[in-house]
């Protein structure tokens, strides 16, 4: 049987596992301080967001939840006359 001599692409391959590996590394030593990091950034936001809800969506930084609401699959419905 012929050896196929492919040796350079699997060389290249194992750098580029290695540096997406080493990649990874240096992004979890950044977060490493703050384990929840995530959990942080849904728990602000669905505090954000539950903010708006009660003051129904009138200020500037609720425009963007505007487009998801008043639908059935939402199920928050508010009087677009309240935005303007």
């Amino acid at each position: 049987m012929k050896d196929p001599h492919n040796y350079a692409k699997v060389g290249y391959s194992m750098i580029v596992v290695s540096a997406s590996l080493a990649a990874i590394a240096i992004i979890g030593l950044f977060i490493a301080d703050d384990v929840l990091l995530a959990d942080n950034w849904a728990r602000d936001h669905t505090a954000h967001f539950n903010e708006c809800k009660a003051n129904d969506f009138v200020a500037e930084d609720c425009v963007k939840y505007r487009e998801r609401i008043n639908n059935e699959a939402s199920g928050i419905y508010v009087d677009p006359a309240k935005w303007k």
